[in-house]
């Protein structure tokens, strides 16, 4: 098989789907690597390392869209990158369908099968290619909300820890996944008061046992989250749904009852936010104000720690890419529910229940 490394073009995205040793592995069990001029440089990795590993370096995009048999990446494809989808390819990256409908529909008409990193399942049921990308922006929302509760930024002029004599910020955190178990963990271990809201009892005790004491698990109701958003200095938005829109937690109207300068992370802009007034944003204009309140909704917050995050999820891909080079896709779907709940489109039929509810449109099983 031709395994394609394209460079991700999204803004302010310094990720990569493949490190050298991936190439190394492909390459070693027979298959083809061809990987884009300077894909890795935002990761620190040079072009070299990949011819090294018996990797091709191909000058531009198209090339790699043109020959490659299965396309790995990062981020969802770019509109930029539509017109270069191959009817019958193989493309494996995040995908976020729920968050953006001319996408969704892009990828239908384009006759590809699209596997989304985010809604592949391992044998716990748990999700372990988001897992490592929400384990970075979980602890990034908390680096970023410190940064922007600073008055320059139009903040509070809040220091999150506080010092003695004076209280450290107030911390609400929605979700207690693994965006935020990780935000919680940063934020107290700084030395704030946290609040982790949750609707499954059986998570928030889990929380309460490893937590620190400073922070409060909470059962999460329309009430407990009011009361939570108007003490905030800090909200971050951690709700997930796999694979369908993140539900609105805290309506426009809510913003009223929160503090002037206070800061929202919304970590769940990637699907769609769960605070109604968020909107995507980008790592070159990451925030906005609305009603007093400082909005950060940047749709790949890991890509600005590109060496970090590329290391944490090329871990976790590299061993689906080889499966799916050596046996196909379809093998290793029929073989794995697990993997069989990542194809989420295949040749012009919505494959995912999720996201062909959030749109309306037909759901067909992938293997129907």
């Amino acid at each position: 098989m031709i395994v394609g490394v394209p460079k991700e073009v999204k803004g302010d995205e310094y990720r990569v789907s493949l490190l050298p040793v991936g190439a190394e592995e492909l390459t070693a069990a027979g298959h083809k690597v061809l990987v884009e001029a300077n894909a890795g440089h935002g990761s620190g990795i040079p072009d070299s390392a990949y011819i090294a590993a018996g990797a091709e370096i191909v000058a531009d995009a198209a090339g790699i869209w043109s020959q490659a048999d299965m396309i790995v990446k990062v981020k969802e494809p770019q509109k930029s990158e539509w017109p270069l989808l191959k009817d019958g390819q193989i493309v494996f990256t995040y995908f976020h369908f729920a968050a953006d409908e001319a996408l969704t529909r892009a990828i239908v008409n384009s006759g590809i099968t699209a596997i989304a990193y985010e809604t592949i399942r391992d044998a716990k049921g748990t999700l372990p290619l988001l897992t490592p990308m929400s384990e970075v922006a979980g602890r990034m929302s908390i680096q970023e909300g410190a940064k922007y509760l600073e008055r320059p930024q139009e903040g509070r002029g809040i220091l999150l820890a506080g010092v003695p004599g004076v209280a450290p910020a107030e911390v609400a955190i929605l979700g207690g996944g693994v965006v935020g178990a990780n935000a919680a963990k940063v934020a107290a271990g700084l030395g704030a008061n946290v609040r982790l809201l949750d609707v499954n009892l059986d998570r928030l005790r889990y929380l309460d046992d490893i937590m620190p004491p400073n922070v409060t698990t909470l059962y999460s109701d329309r009430h407990m989250i009011l009361e939570s958003v108007e003490r905030a200095d800090l909200v971050v938005g951690a709700v997930l749904v796999t694979g369908a829109r993140a539900p609105r937690l805290v309506r426009r109207e809510d913003l009223g009852r929160m503090k002037p300068g206070a800061v929202i992370v919304d970590v769940a802009i990637d699907q769609g936010g769960c605070i109604e007034t968020s909107r995507p944003t980008t790592h070159r204009e990451p925030t906005y104000v609305v009603d007093g309140v400082v909005h950060y909704c940047v749709t790949n917050m890991p890509g600005a720690v590109g060496r970090t995050s590329t290391y944490a999820l090329c871990n976790v891909t590299l061993p689906y890419v080889m499966q799916m080079a050596k046996h196909g896709w379809r093998q290793v779907a029929a073989s794995s529910p697990g993997v069989a709940e990542g194809v989420n489109v295949h040749q012009g039929r919505v494959t995912n229940e999720a996201v062909a509810s959030t749109f309306g449109l037909p759901f067909t099983p992938w293997n129907a």
